[in-house]
């Protein structure tokens, strides 16, 4: 049997892949239906119906869902955790929380598509509440049918900033601003490649009719560098910067405003990469981690292939591709696929997934993070929130104790040690330290940041009743 984990594009394609070439497989999936963040579900019993217009791609969605429904050789546990995964020499054991119940499965072959979740940046205010990332709006939006708020602030850099202003002004919500740190114009030496993805490029036109339907207008080089709160402590106005190429902020602005979505692309999720000691590198281009993978989207582990978000962020489409790849792959080399079979159905495959990672790779070039972020924080901007660890503080375990790595601030502060083990602040960290210290963070700094060994928070008892965890 095939085990996957992550019901999203990647997982949904895997999981069809190899059930259709013979494989049995077993798909889990933490969310009570498949789909994952990009196709998201309204609740059953939802009065709102209309669920393309805030799903790009639905119907292709649905129709994978259905398929894998359908097929006799796909087996799926929903609502199911895997809070840890142990390698052993001859098999892989998977710890689950299913329905609040402990559980564990040992399997032999494994496909990782947990995908990704959206990266933050600290900022004064950042932990008022009605201010949140633009996935967490759009999963209201998506799961609930419900807005975060009337006049929303869309704003960080990257084109997931269109589909959330489009959907929730789709919705009803107002858009006062939409703001991306980063000009148009650093698409004009890429232009090529968007138009060797036809698909994209209609998609993109898709949103921006929609946000000119609502004379919405995107603000570009500007950024939220604070958000304020009101007299009863929530989102009352943010302040928006004119920034420059380095993020430094200029001309300064007031907008009054009830949310906040504010995002910077997104954080691959490699917790159970760690788990599995895989090989990881760092992209050199914004630092981001990833799993490294073969042609055949092989891991450095025998029998655990990977695709997805966590090989590298690209999208729904990248995703889909490599979660076929991975799934043929997976297949034949568990012998339900002849080499003749398998070279016929990824040739098109193959040449798909390069021109998917050029763009891409185009993206991750065009939307960059600047360091001058970091000029926006204040002393007592929150940094960890889960811990309450502020700007000073960090400073302060460098400058007087004598810090020159996260790993040594994380020990003084407890940045990282809270309930989401550094999922929030970890990257920030490592940047922050860099940049106060003097001291360039380390390839090791970066991949030691996505390593938990308990992937999500589970009750103790759990813990207490679990097999050993090597």
């Amino acid at each position: 049997m095939i085990t996957i984990i992550g019901g999203g594009p990647a997982g949904l394609a895997a999981a069809l892949a190899a059930g259709e070439s013979g494989s049995k497989v077993l798909l889990i999936d933490s969310a009570p239906r498949l789909g994952g963040q990009y196709w998201r579900h309204l609740p059953e019993n939802g009065a709102w119906g209309k669920q393309e217009a805030i799903r790009h791609d639905f119907e292709k969605g649905n129709q994978l869902r259905q398929r894998v429904a359908q097929s006799v050789n796909i087996e799926v546990l929903s609502n199911a955790h895997v809070w840890r995964a142990s390698p052993h020499d001859e098999h892989i054991t998977l710890h689950l929380l299913v329905g609040g119940v402990g559980r564990t499965i040992d399997v032999k072959n494994l496909i990782l598509s947990t995908g990704a979740y959206d990266r933050s940046l600290p900022f004064p205010g950042w932990d008022i509440p009605g201010v949140m990332t633009p996935g967490g709006a759009q999963g209201l939006l998506k799961g609930n049918y419900v807005l975060p708020g009337k006049r929303i602030v869309v704003a960080g850099t990257g084109p997931f900033l269109l589909p959330v202003a489009a959907g929730l002004a789709e919705a009803g919500a107002e858009i006062v601003a939409l703001l991306d740190a980063n000009r148009l114009t650093r698409w004009i030496p890429k232009f090529h490649i968007v138009l060797a993805n036809r698909a994209k490029l209609r998609e993109g036109l898709g949103y921006f009719q929609t946000l000119a339907k609502y004379k919405i207008r995107q603000q570009r080089g500007s950024a939220v560098i604070q958000a304020n709160a009101g007299s009863d402590g929530t989102l009352e106005s943010v302040t928006i910067a004119t920034i420059g190429r380095n993020f430094r902020a200029k001309a300064q602005e007031i907008i009054k405003c009830d949310s906040l979505a504010v995002g910077w692309g997104f954080t691959a999720d490699l917790s159970l990469a760690s788990n599995l000691n895989l090989k990881q590198d760092v992209l050199e281009e914004d630092k981001s981690v990833f799993v490294t993978v073969d042609e055949m989207q092989r891991t450095s582990m025998q029998n655990v292939f990977a695709a997805g978000e966590i090989t590298g962020i690209g999208g729904h489409q990248l995703s889909l591709t490599e979660g076929k790849i991975a799934g043929f792959a997976a297949a034949a080399q568990f012998g339900h696929l002849t080499d003749v079979e398998l070279k016929g159905k990824l040739e098109p495959l193959l040449a798909q997934r390069k021109k998917e990672r050029k763009f891409a790779s185009a993206l991750i070039s065009s939307y960059p993070v600047k360091p001058g972020w970091q000029e926006w924080l204040a002393p007592d901007t929150c940094i960890c929130r889960c811990e309450e660890v502020t700007m000073e503080q960090i400073q302060d375990s460098i400058t007087e104790l004598g810090a020159t790595d996260a790993r040594t601030v994380k020990l003084f502060t407890r940045t990282g040690m809270g309930m989401c083990q550094g999922r929030i602040c970890g990257r920030a960290v490592i940047d922050i330290v860099g940049r106060e210290s003097g001291i360039n963070p380390t390839i090791q700094d970066y991949i030691s940041a996505s390593s938990r060994p308990i992937v999500t928070p589970l009750p103790l008892g759990i813990l207490e009743h679990a097999p050993h965890i090597e």
